[in-house]
């Protein structure tokens, strides 16, 4: 019984060191990991433009002030509705009534509205910054070009940053000697937007909304898209 158990132990020891774990990573014993990232861009048209327009209106009283702002307003966004703007594409996202503390108008009051646009139109958007000027609106700011659909607007994208991936792998690889065996993981890694444009009027300075105003030069251009990804891939010997 003493010499059984003296001559099982070495082979039991033999094979518990040639059972190695597997690589938490996924690549094999005869496999190299290699780690990529890359961007992939997209150019889409915008087909929609938002932008802030509002009144700011100074008067003696409160009142007087919330009256004559209500009143413009109202006109602006009349103004808004004739260029097929519906109610659910206006948002208001200022109303105040402050008195005013310091400065020419110390004493007074100042009441401020603006909205939200939202135009489906997008090559009527600068026609229709002219008509909120001419209805009144002296606080602006935008446009804002969108691509309502961003998840479609993107999936060029994702294929050129895959692509990108997969050609600096292949570089790597062919490089090393070696070739690509699998794609282990693939990771998102987001998008990212470009900075938008942005104007204001000087609300105090523009009381007055001018009698004309011509609309003013409006190019939608283009939108691009980047989104970046990693990928995992196995390398082995040619």
């Amino acid at each position: 019984m003493r010499c059984q158990t003296l001559m099982l132990f070495p082979l039991f020891a033999l094979g518990a060191c040639g059972d190695r774990p597997a690589d938490p990573r996924g690549v094999e014993h005869d496999e190299t990991l290699l780690s990529v990232s890359a961007t992939g861009r997209s150019e889409t048209r915008p087909d929609e433009a938002r932008f802030t327009a509002g009144v700011s209106t100074i008067a003696a009283s409160a009142e007087e002030a919330t009256r004559r702002n209500n009143e413009t307003m109202t006109k602006v966004t009349e103004a808004l509705k004739s260029f097929g703007v519906a109610a659910k594409d206006l948002q208001t996202r200022q109303l105040t009534v402050n008195r005013i503390d310091w400065g020419a108008n110390k004493g007074k009051y100042e009441a401020v509205n603006q909205v939200e646009v939202r135009m489906r139109a997008v090559d009527k958007a600068g026609e229709a910054v002219a008509a909120t000027t001419q209805a009144g609106a002296n606080v602006l700011s935008g446009p804002t070009l969108r691509v309502s659909d961003q998840e479609a607007a993107t999936k060029s994208a994702y294929a050129a940053a895959y692509r990108a991936a997969r050609a600096r792998a292949e570089a790597y690889a062919g490089a090393a000697g070696l070739k690509i065996d699998r794609v282990l993981v693939i990771r998102d890694g987001g998008d990212r937007a470009p900075p938008m444009p942005y104007y204001e009027m000087d609300a105090a300075a523009n009381q007055a909304a001018p009698q004309t105003a011509a609309a003013p030069p409006f190019n939608p251009g283009v939108s691009e898209s980047q989104v970046s990804v990693r990928v995992d891939f196995a390398l082995s010997e040619k």
